[in-house]
């Protein structure tokens, strides 16, 4: 948040002009003759990303700075990390931006990964209204914690370190933490245990849960698959998909920055955050094709491909939560590519039990201008993954569908009566753009804060 200050407390902030290519000509020419031939002289004219401190005809030195969409998030986005280091305050001669977004932005646009490296200069401030600033803050925290997650390379975020995360969050809201892990995993979650246990002694597989509010309120369970890393198991990645699967968490880091917003904003809920952690490692003791897995809830599972590890994990905890027989199970997980191929990485993959349940998210998907897109649970494709040995296989020969034939199999693990909703995440940039770097990212992250104080909250005020 130290890219967003105060009114009060900016220091001689330079007055900022947002501009774009529609409305240029006319805002330029209200700042006078001398600003239109500096523009001229530079080739400005309100491109997205560029900047041009101009003359105003009060005298007054003023900051054009080109937006490529009026009213949307990621409007000044591209700006904090470009413009010379200051503080600027949004002025009224330009677009008319929405106040709240604008700023959501514009901290999105300052964030920078800085664990193992010393920025090279500080970024360019926002100076907004105080009740702007309190109103974006969590939701900055939210993504920024999502971000330095999934960013954080292995060695630093293994098993032990995920569920690190879940107890620091328990202490800061005083909540209940437990861990399993060791033979009480294996007795109590045989698929989370199987797929973990050939990492290293220090990086044993456990499950991780926190749990907070009153016994009586509707009591919501959201699960992150935590897979810190992932080879791919016997079923070997090649060098290129192995390449960033330290992000296989990031439905983790998305489950953990929800829990802590509805922590934060207090949300009228019995809270079970559950966080499945493993590393999909390559030992003697790694799990084998062809092995049949006991689960939680009782189903034989044959193992098709050890790098369809995710579902696994997901299973045992789906389980799991619907023994507590929650009001709503939500969970994410980057699950497949297939997803990706389908939808490309800005999109999320959403599957719902619930036809108004996936409306409601749809719909607070929009609110807040953080896409999801439903895919079916279409449930004839479940025999793609029939096994002549046991209950269910966890992949099959097939490679249609596999977003759908995935969701389907962690629905067999959701008991009818249970509303359930499953997003398949990307999780990641693979390019920098205004107010989303390369690396780790969150996505629908908002849209489920918002359909969640909407359904547990009459909405008070305006989606962020």
């Amino acid at each position: 948040m130290d890219a967003l200050i105060p009114v009060a407390a900016a220091n001689h902030p330079v007055p900022l002009i947002a501009v774009d290519a529609i409305g240029f000509d006319a805002i330029v020419a209200k700042l006078g003759e001398a600003a239109r031939a500096a523009c001229t002289a530079n080739g400005f004219s309100g491109e997205d990303g560029r900047f041009l401190a101009v003359s105003a005809a009060d005298g007054t030195t003023v900051m054009l700075a080109g937006c490529s969409e009026r009213n949307g998030m990621y409007a000044l986005a591209s700006l904090p990390q470009v413009l010379p280091v200051g503080d600027y305050l949004p002025d009224a001669r330009g677009l008319a931006l929405d106040p709240v977004r604008a700023a959501l932005g514009w901290a999105l646009g300052a964030y920078r990964f800085t664990r193992y490296r010393v920025p090279t200069r500080a970024v360019a401030r926002l100076a907004v209204d105080a009740d702007v600033r309190a109103t974006v803050a969590p939701f900055v925290e939210a993504v920024y914690q999502v971000r330095d997650l999934v960013n954080t390379p292995t060695q630093d975020m293994g098993p032990a370190d995920l569920a690190g995360a879940v107890r620091a969050l328990a202490e800061r809201y005083g909540a209940t933490y437990r861990e399993w892990s060791g033979g009480e995993l294996l007795e109590q979650f045989p698929t989370i245990h199987a797929v973990g246990r050939a990492a290293s002694a220090e990086r044993q597989p456990r499950f991780a849960t926190l749990t907070h509010g009153p016994a009586d309120a509707p009591h919501v369970v959201i699960i992150g698959k935590g897979v810190c890393f992932d080879t791919g198991g016997l079923d070997l990645k090649a060098a290129d998909g192995m390449r960033w699967m330290k992000k296989d968490m990031g439905g983790a880091a998305h489950a953990i920055a929800l829990a802590g917003l509805v922590l934060a904003e207090q949300l009228p809920v019995r809270l079970t955050l559950a966080i499945p952690a493993v590393e999909n490692a390559v030992s003697g003791d790694a799990f084998r094709p062809g092995e049949v897995i006991r689960t939680r809830a009782g189903y034989m599972i044959e193992i098709d491909n050890t790098d369809a590890e995710g579902r696994l994990v997901l299973c045992d905890a789906l389980a799991w939560a619907g023994e507590q027989k929650p009001d709503l199970v939500v969970d994410f997980a980057t699950l497949t590519g297939a997803a990706r191929v389908a939808l490309g990485p800005e999109l999320p993959a959403l599957f719902c039990n619930r036809d108004e349940i996936a409306e409601a998210m749809l719909e607070a998907a929009r609110a807040t201008q953080d896409p999801l897109w439903r895919l079916p649970l279409w449930r004839p494709y479940l025999s793609m993954l029939d096994s002549h040995v046991a209950d269910l296989a966890n992949s099959g020969a097939s490679r249609h569908a596999g977003a759908i034939t995935a969701a389907l199999y962690l629905e067999r693990f959701v008991p009818e009566a249970t509303a359930w909703t499953h997003l398949d995440v990307y999780a990641w940039n693979d390019a920098n753009k205004p107010g989303r770097p390369r690396g780790g990212e969150a996505q629908g992250l908002r849209a489920h804060f918002e359909f969640l104080r909407r359904r547990y909250r009459s909405p008070l005020s305006e989606p962020v």
